[in-house]
Order: structure tokens, then C-alpha cells, then sequence
């Protein structure tokens, strides 16, 4: 029989968390401690303080809303303004929780100026801890620009969404020959000052090995369990959105399902005339 004495036990995983807000350091020190940590997409209060309360060290506004809130096919539309009130709701539902924004395609592309401005715009306006931006090599002034400027930044290499057209498509990134450029990649965004980087749609066995050389933690989606922590588009991981999605996201609820009976209940019930019950009137 498996042995059932408290030392057996996994360790509870909410009390090695911070009970304060969670800063970029206690991420880092997990890497160090070896404590894998979660991060989730968020849009708005509600999920914000849902998120915070089951868990998740980390949320991440990310310009994913242009798909999940605005109806977009792809990344590219969405903007700083609408970003920006998207983030002060999430910042402003959670006390525990670091909050990381987006910055949307077309905001820090032009200059290392631009990256700054828009980091910025983002502390002051929507109150968030970081923020993310994609691209290595090629950005690493960016993620240097921004850091001086006092902002702690995620990094985004492998797969970048805003990239895709550069990049054909919706494709893995450093198989074969291009493992040394992302390698490369991660190593420039962490000499720039980066505080962790996420892999995305990378090689599980790259990936691994990109987590072992780097001090600074990486956050897999489609890259593996050797990264230090994941990340999931909320409505991918708990089925609110239907149809085929990506290989790596695993759905672990059928949300689609239940917000979809519940709203057939309350039709039903009106055109009936079971609600309002008498109950709920005024006199």
C-alpha cells in the first residue's frame, strides 16, 4: 500500500506561495527552488480574481483578446487602447497576483523609444507589474530599453504570434539548424535584462535545454514539461472556446457546454413563464 504518512505527500503547493503580491524575484527564486508555477490569460475582473483565488501566480493580459474578447482571426488588430482598460480590470481585481500586459503589435516594433513609451503607458495607466513583448536577437534592445526604464519584461521567443506571417504560419520554431538561433534568442533577451521568457511551440528537448542553461525562468506553451512554468489562453484550457485548437492546450472543463445549458434553461423558462417566479416580485 502506498505509504499515507505526511511526509509522503506532495507538498501543499498554496503554502510555498507568497501570501503578498507576487513579484518577478519569487518567480525566479522558484526556479531556483525548483517549484513549478502557472500562468493564465485574463481579460477582465472576474476571471482575474477567480484565477488569483484557485492559484495562479501569474496573469497575463496578453494581446490573445484580440481572438478572445474582440472577435479578431489573429493577434494583429488589437491596440494599446483597448489593451489598457483590459489590464486595469485585472489589476485592479487582484492583490496577489503578478500582472503582466501585452504589448500589441505595432506599439514597440519602430524603437527602443517606442518599447519604453508603451511600457509605460501600461505602469501608469493599468497598474501592471511587467510587461511582455515578442522577439530575441532582434529585440533585445527593447527588452533593454524598457528595463532601464524600471519595468520588469517577459520575453516571448520560438513561435511569436505577431510574427506570423514573417514566419508562414502558425509553425514550430527551432527544429534542426534554427535551435541555435533560439538559442541565441534566449540568451540575448536574458542578457537584456529579461526577468523570464516564454517558449512557444518549441521542441520539448530544446526547450529543456534552453530551461537548464537559463538563470531566468521560462514559461512552456507547446514546449514541454522541462519548462519552469506554463501558460494557457484561459478559454482554451476551460473549453469556453469550441472547435480545434492547438495540440498543446489540454481543455479541463467543457465551458461551452455549461453556459450553454444554463442559457437554454432561462429561455425556456421565459418563454414558459417559469421565470420570474413570484418569489422575485415586488409589491
Amino acid at each position: 500500500m502506498p505509504d499515507s504518512t505526511p511526509d509522503s505527500k506532495a507538498p501543499d503547493a498554496a503554502a510555498t506561495r507568497p501570501a503578498r503580491r507576487v513579484r518577478t524575484l519569487d518567480l525566479q527564486k522558484a526556479k531556483r527552488d525548483g517549484r513549478r508555477w502557472a500562468m493564465l490569460t485574463s481579460y477582465d475582473q472576474y476571471t482575474a480574481a477567480l484565477f488569483e483565488r484557485s492559484g495562479v501566480e501569474a496573469l497575463l493580459v496578453g494581446d490573445s483578446a484580440a481572438n478572445n474578447v474582440y472577435g479578431h482571426a489573429t493577434t494583429l488588430p488589437v491596440t494599446v487602447d483597448e489593451l489598457i482598460p483590459l489590464a486595469r480590470a485585472v489589476s485592479s481585481a487582484t492583490s496577489r497576483a503578478l500582472v503582466i500586459a501585452d504589448l500589441p503589435f505595432g506599439s514597440y516594433e519602430v524603437s527602443a523609444e517606442q518599447a519604453a513609451t508603451t511600457a509605460i503607458r501600461f505602469m501608469k495607466e493599468a497598474g501592471v507589474h511587467a510587461v511582455k513583448l515578442e522577439g530575441g536577437v532582434r529585440m533585445a534592445d527593447r527588452v533593454r530599453a524598457v528595463v532601464d526604464a524600471g519595468i520588469p519584461v517577459m520575453a516571448h521567443i520560438g513561435f511569436t504570434p505577431q510574427s506570423e506571417h514573417a514566419l508562414g504560419g502558425y509553425k514550430v520554431q527551432g527544429r534542426g539548424d534554427a535551435a541555435q538561433q533560439l538559442l541565441a534568442d534566449a540568451r540575448a533577451v536574458t542578457e537584456a535584462g529579461a526577468f523570464a521568457v516564454v517558449l512557444e511551440m518549441v521542441p520539448a528537448e530544446l526547450a529543456a535545454e534552453v530551461t537548464r542553461e537559463l538563470q531566468i525562468p521560462t514559461v512552456g506553451i507547446g514546449a514541454g514539461a522541462g519548462c519552469d512554468a506554463q501558460v494557457l489562453v484561459w478559454q482554451d484550457m476551460a473549453g469556453l472556446r469550441t472547435g480545434p485548437v492547438p495540440r498543446f492546450v489540454k481543455r479541463y472543463a467543457n465551458l461551452d457546454e455549461v453556459l450553454s445549458g444554463a442559457v437554454r434553461a432561462y429561455v425556456d423558462d421565459v418563454a414558459s413563464g417559469a421565470f420570474p417566479e413570484s418569489e422575485r416580485d415586488f409589491s
